[in-house]
């Protein structure tokens, strides 16, 4: 009876084992992708998911038929969604829940009754000054700008003007400041974003990113100074990379660029002279190592498609290449990698843009025509409260986020340079430079270094004062004690010598 017992519950045991691995290997199966974060060699590590895919949306789900190529999705005032459903030549209006359809744009009245109607738009900002809707309207070579009532306000089309040289004008991105002017981000345009003022005159170029400074272009650079002004003008120029699409948080404007070929200005942010802020720092966005195709037989670097800051200041970008988000704080700290390329919940085929709401993350997909919603997960929120406390200025808040953080994944670099901040600013140099150096953040350490170092000088000034005196007049003695010991030897050695030459000269006289 009691080997039957043990074997009925050797029985039960293995099931229950057996069905807990079922459920974990189906939840991890749940997952298109694996999650992953960066150490501080730049190592590709494991690490906790800061969003996961809750579901995704498609006009079905809608109600109104299938997108078709959708290209671009923007979040209003009145937390609102506008897609701009392309190819099926419509802006569709979504709540904020994603799940009813508040209004559909196929056409706008103009002022004198006629209507007109959109041909592919590629891009639509929605402005909280004045409440108008930006419509990068492609395939019509213009910028539709309308009331919410579908009243036109202004057409913005190709500028007769000497600066713009380009024979086609073809929107692809939208937005405009809160004075009203505009900035047009164009197809084959590498001079950045054409800028208009609000009664739609065109000023001129915004934000045109650097040459690519490869080992040809400085060659050829250097070759220039030696050649004829004739010769030059023969030449082919070397010309920058465009602008793909743009975002503005406050008085900058956040740019980026699908060009895998480019590795400088591939994320900018740009002040109202259009200076880039990141110019000199030392950053990179993306992957830190290139992907990999082996149907290609070629890496594949990052292409940035779009770009999104959100509410609390973080930075959010596309990559194209990858078919993931890479979300980075204000000060481009990266914090979590969302998304790949698959056909799963979560995964995508080919990304054309993305939008943050409150704590989601909103990305379309244009082949799949659809809108993945990524949540926030416990840990993104935790990770998330101490950024945000950080940032405001709340560093000993902080602190106790930054330690659960670590708490749950003591790889996670952004938490130990977290870490290392506030107890910088609350004067714990040592404990700074404890964290400094496992988050690998030198600047950091070198400050906290200078203040332990200052620390230690006040602390022990009078100690090290009374040894410094201590020693002086100790050197002094032995100085001294030296010196007499140096002048007995030279008197000593006089006194040698005059003996020895009073003998000689006795020696001389008894000589006959």
């Amino acid at each position: 009876m009691k080997k039957e017992l043990k074997k009925l519950l050797s029985l039960v045991c293995s099931c229950v084992l057996t069905a807990g691995a079922a459920v974990s290997m189906t939840a991890s199966a749940d997952e298109p992708y694996d999650v992953y974060n960066y150490d501080r060699w730049g190592e590709a590590i494991p690490s906790q998911a800061g969003y996961i895919a809750e579901r995704t949306v498609s006009g079905y789900d809608l109600g109104i038929g299938p997108f078709d190529t959708p290209s671009d999705i923007f979040c209003d005032h009145e937390q609102n969604f506008y897609l701009a459903d392309s190819k099926n030549n419509r802006l569709v209006v979504i709540d904020s829940e994603m799940q009813n359809v508040k209004k559909i744009y196929t056409e706008f009245t103009r002022e004198d009754g006629s209507k007109t109607s959109l041909n592919q738009p590629k891009g639509v900002y929605v402005s909280k000054v004045n409440g108008y809707i930006y419509i990068a309207d492609s395939e019509n070579d213009r910028v539709l700008v309308a009331d919410t009532d579908g009243n036109v306000v202004q057409e913005i089309k190709r500028p007769e003007s000497e600066l713009y040289s380009a024979p086609t004008f073809k929107p692809q991105r939208v937005l405009a400041d809160k004075a009203g002017n505009v900035y047009i981000v164009l197809g084959n345009i590498t001079t950045g974003a054409a800028m208009f003022s609000p009664d739609g005159v065109f000023t001129g170029f915004y934000g045109a990113n650097r040459v690519q400074p490869t080992a040809e272009i400085v060659g050829n650079y250097i070759k220039n100074l030696f050649v004829s002004e004739e010769k030059k003008a023969r030449k082919a120029r070397n010309v920058p990379t465009g602008i793909t699409s743009f975002d503005i948080d406050g008085d900058f404007i956040f740019t980026c660029t699908a060009s895998t070929t480019q590795t400088t200005d591939t994320v900018k942010k740009l002040n109202a002279a259009g200076n880039n802020i990141f110019a000199n720092m030392q950053l990179a966005f993306g992957d830190y190592t290139p992907m990999y195709d082996t149907s290609q037989n070629k890496v594949l670097q990052p292409a940035i498609t779009d770009i999104d800051i959100s509410d609390d200041g973080n930075i959010n970008i596309l990559d194209a290449t990858t078919g993931r988000v890479f979300q980075y704080d204000e000060d481009c700290n990266l914090l979590f990698i969302t998304g790949t390329l698959a056909s799963q919940v979560g995964g995508f085929r080919q990304v054309s843009a993305l939008e943050t709401l409150g704590s989601n993350i909103y990305v379309v997909d244009s082949q799949k025509d659809t809108i993945t919603v990524f949540t926030e997960t416990s840990f993104g929120e935790i990770v998330h409260e101490a950024t945000s406390k950080f940032n405001a200025g709340y560093y000993e808040e902080a602190l106790e986020p930054w330690y659960e953080v670590l708490k749950r994944d003591g790889n996670y670099r952004r938490a130990y340079i977290g870490v290392a901040s506030a107890l910088l600013r609350k004067g714990d140099y040592k404990g700074a430079m404890k964290y400094a150096k496992l988050g690998d953040a030198p600047l950091i350490y070198n400050k906290a270094f200078e203040g332990y170092r200052m620390e230690f000088l006040k602390k022990n000034f009078k100690k090290i004062f009374l040894g410094l005196a201590a020693l002086i007049v100790l050197l002094i003695f032995l100085s001294r004690k030296r010196n007499a010991k140096r002048l007995a030897a030279e008197a000593a050695k006089a006194e040698n010598k005059a003996a020895g030459d009073e003998n000689e000269e006795r020696k001389e006289e008894q000589q006959p």
